[in-house]
């Protein structure tokens, strides 16, 4: 990377944690002695700094900034961050960036304050499900992200973060018919099909003279150094894992549109379509809609022909394609929003949090990324769909891992590619897909790509 510009500054507060008790500072400053959560919170907050990187990679980031470091100051009124060495391109006029200073609290307030009152529980080797699923709503929480007052209205938005140009234009324009529509955007906060959205959105917001719309971007410690939150988000949370990350989108989020993407996309993919699947969640609304330019066909045609191979033809009653078409996914996304709507008041249901949702244990535990663990997964057309689906997922976390994940990368450096077992007829059609997803250029927004997998027979 070239060389850049860096800056010394205190920085007070804003967005939350701006009211804080002596005894909730002295809470924060205890933790902050961690040295393994402090280096968490340098690393995500170094990303925070970076917003509007054209760079996805975390080694070279790190490695750029090696002298960058972020301590908590107490005072009478509570606290203030001191950088040191911070990039130039955060500050204007020696200040830093409003956005970037209210993500930088998110994250302070996630990985420090919030997150160490849940890390022993979730730290367990099993926690129960509704343990898990009560620290997600109480980190939602603390981060004032849902409102009881508002109607259903809440669309996430799944796609990669290197696309090509026509993609991106697309997702803006899909954004700003769900704006138009006075629909809110989530999505998981970095670039390419996760910024378009909201930048669509937000002119079909002001057209509309919609104030307060909402743009939220959910990530995990492990991924943010890839994708820094893009500047159009304007609520910012950072879950423990990709697993609370992934129920967060889920339980927040009244329809989910996806966009193309490479194997992060997949992998939420699977996620989502092994809990609609789950005979538990059989006629629950939790709209699916898979959409991009005409260009894009082909793109959801293997994607489709790979789902119904794997999982059985039955899985495609649970999403619809829509191509070449914002403004009718704008109308689609729309009418089933308002059933969502329908449904959660004739079951009780909150409208800010889908409590009646349940997420299949294996979708909820950690997935611990490592040569062995991936190799242990047995992807087999004769393993029940849960566990296939399960397993699928888990796949595609791995490769997540180590394509863009500091510590991924540095272990696919060290021991060689992960090695994914499965079938001949699975292997065949996985690795098909995944050679897509390469030759169209999904995996990295620069630098020649390096596969950090190889599929093998699991005979």
């Amino acid at each position: 990377m070239a060389s850049v510009q860096k800056v010394n500054a205190q920085v007070s507060p804003r967005g939350t944690l701006e009211l804080l008790s002596q005894l909730d500072v002295a809470a924060l400053t205890q933790s902050a002695r961690r040295d393994d959560l402090m280096e968490t919170f340098r690393r995500c907050a170094l990303a925070v700094l970076n917003t509007g990187s054209e760079s996805d990679d975390a080694k070279a980031i790190f490695e750029a900034h090696k002298d960058f470091s972020v301590e908590i100051a107490r005072r009478t009124r509570g606290l203030k961050l001191v950088v040191r060495n911070a990039p130039a391109s955060a500050f204007v006029a020696g200040r830093m960036v409003e956005g970037i200073r209210q993500h930088l609290f998110a994250v302070l307030r996630d990985i420090v304050y919030t997150g160490t009152e849940f890390a022993e529980l979730l730290e367990q080797s099993a926690p129960e499900g509704e343990v898990i699923t009560d620290a997600v709503f109480q980190i939602l929480k603390q981060a004032r992200i849902m409102d009881p007052a508002l109607r259903p209205n809440l669309v996430v938005c799944w796609g990669g973060h290197s696309i090509a140009r026509h993609e991106y234009d697309y997702t803006k324009e899909v954004g700003y018919h769900l704006g138009l529509r006075g629909l809110d955007i989530c999505t998981g906060c970095g670039p390419g099909a996760m910024k378009g959205p909201m930048k669509g959105a937000a002119v079909g917001h002001a057209k509309q003279r919609v104030t307060g719309g909402r743009y939220l971007g959910l990530s995990e410690p492990g991924i943010i150094a890839a994708e820094p939150p893009n500047p159009m988000v304007s609520h910012l949370v950072v879950l423990p894992d990709i697993e609370k990350r992934l129920e967060a989108f889920v339980r927040l989020g009244h329809a989910i549109v996806v966009f193309p993407g490479g194997v992060g996309t997949a992998e939420e993919i699977l996620y989502v379509l092994g809990i609609l699947m789950d005979p538990a969640n059989e006629g629950l609304e939790l709209p699916l809609v898979f959409t991009g330019p005409t260009e894009s066909e082909a793109y959801f045609a293997e994607l489709d022909q790979f789902l119904r191979f794997a999982l059985g033809d039955d899985v495609s009653r649970f999403y619809r394609i829509v191509v070449g078409d914002a403004e009718r996914t704008g109308r689609e996304v729309a009418k089933a929003v308002r059933q969502v709507r329908s449904q959660r008041r004739q079951d009780g249901d909150a409208f800010y949090f889908n409590w009646l949702l349940k997420i299949p244990r294996d979708h909820q535990l950690p997935f611990h990324v490592s040569h062995e663990s991936v190799a242990g997964l047995r992807l087999s057309r004769e393993q029940p769909v849960h566990t296939l689906i399960a397993d699928l997922r888990r796949a595609f976390s791995a490769i997540v891992t180590g394509n863009v994940k500091d510590e991924g990368i540095r272990m696919i450096e060290e021991h060689g590619p992960f090695e994914l077992h499965a079938d001949a007829d699975l292997m065949a059609a996985l690795d098909r897909l995944l050679e897509q997803f390469v030759q169209q250029g999904r995996m990295k927004l620069e630098g020649e790509y390096r596969p950090c997998y190889r599929v093998v027979s699991a005979a």
